[in-house]
């Protein structure tokens, strides 16, 4: 079954903190949420939720192109249902 979602791009790749930053203008947009498709759940043994979902994630350059990213394994609280 198909569930439409929010990634949370800033909390999936959050930065470590103090990371110096080199601006690559045509570099992936990990800000804000992208919609996605979550279709499988899984616990871990520390009983945290996991996702799998496809979503697609832009370029800082605004181009139209995307980058689709299938069957990641994603943690829940990272996901917002829509």
């Amino acid at each position: 079954m198909l569930t439409g979602v929010q990634v949370q791009l800033d909390l999936l790749f959050a930065r470590r903190p103090g990371a110096e930053r080199h601006v690559i203008p045509t570099g992936l947009d990990l800000t804000g949420s992208v919609k996605g498709r979550l279709h499988g759940r899984f616990p871990s043994v520390e009983g945290d939720w996991l996702g799998i979902v496809n979503y697609e994630i832009g370029y800082a350059d605004g181009r139209p192109d995307k980058l689709h990213v299938v069957d990641q394994l994603v943690p829940f609280h990272v996901l917002r249902k829509l």
